[in-house]
């Protein structure tokens, strides 16, 4: 397997984490970005790789991250978007800022990575760009309106934009997981009511791991899987496109 170049955004969260393990034991070297510079200073010292501290919505910042990548490696193959958060209110609960806080964490740091990666991947003859959005986006879920509006602003960017950079050779996918056990949704998960709930929702009877969502990621970042953009591919136990008899 030839050696790739890769920034990933998120890089110390749960499922960035797993994807830049997974990365660098498949042989890659990986730029770790995120915001919490202690964490990705552990992450980097585990894996030997380098790490630049930047808030995924600063997209004068992103963009001196990814020419620091260039430059460090050499050039870059691909580039993920893990930046994220969560939230579960009905609609009329939700403030204006709570939505805006959303939409910032989650789509739009997804757009500055596009705006950022897209044409320099371009000039570089191409590449790989993964984002993700979520199985709670493609169907209706409870007091998901709106992660479901940011997360489905996401799947229809990167359709749009795989559109607009295929000519460039740059391919641009998002994975659309379902409830993943990570920091981000201990709330849910480490509640057993309301785990034993989110299960019986997943037809294969389980929760995400982190590992489940980095294998699908790593997989559409490899240049090996070089016909396939603008897929919007659920990682979910079936969560979005399936029913299965009560267990």
């Amino acid at each position: 397997m030839t050696s790739s170049n890769y920034m990933i955004v998120g890089a110390s969260g749960g499922i960035g984490t797993a994807l830049c393990k997974q990365l660098v034991s498949d042989g890659h070297r990986v730029m770790l970005v995120g915001r919490n510079e202690s964490n990705l200073q552990t992450l980097a010292n585990e894996l030997q790789q380098p790490f630049q501290v930047c808030d995924a919505t600063d997209w004068d910042g992103l963009a001196g991250v990814a020419d620091y990548a260039i430059e460090h490696f050499g050039g870059l193959d691909g580039a993920a978007n893990l930046a994220g958060s969560i939230l579960l209110k009905p609609a009329h609960l939700t403030s204006k800022e709570d939505l805006q806080s959303v939409l910032e964490a989650n789509l739009i740091t997804a757009f500055g990575l596009v705006r950022t990666i897209a044409p320099r991947l371009k000039k570089q003859g191409g590449g790989s760009i993964v984002l993700m959005s979520s199985g709670g986006a493609a169907i209706g879920l409870t007091s998901h309106e709106a992660i479901a509006a940011a997360k489905a602003g996401v799947a229809a960017m990167a359709r749009a934009a795989a559109a607009t950079y295929a000519a460039g050779n740059v391919r641009i996918n998002t994975v659309a997981p379902g409830l993943v056990e990570t920091e981000l949704t201990a709330r849910v998960w480490q509640n057993e009511r309301s785990a034993e709930a989110s299960r019986s929702m997943h037809p294969l009877g389980r929760l995400g791991q982190p590992e489940d969502i980095a294998s699908m990621i790593a997989w559409l970042l490899a240049p090996e899987n070089a016909w396939i953009t603008g897929q919007d591919i659920a990682v979910d136990g079936g969560l979005s496109s399936i029913k299965s008899a009560t267990r």
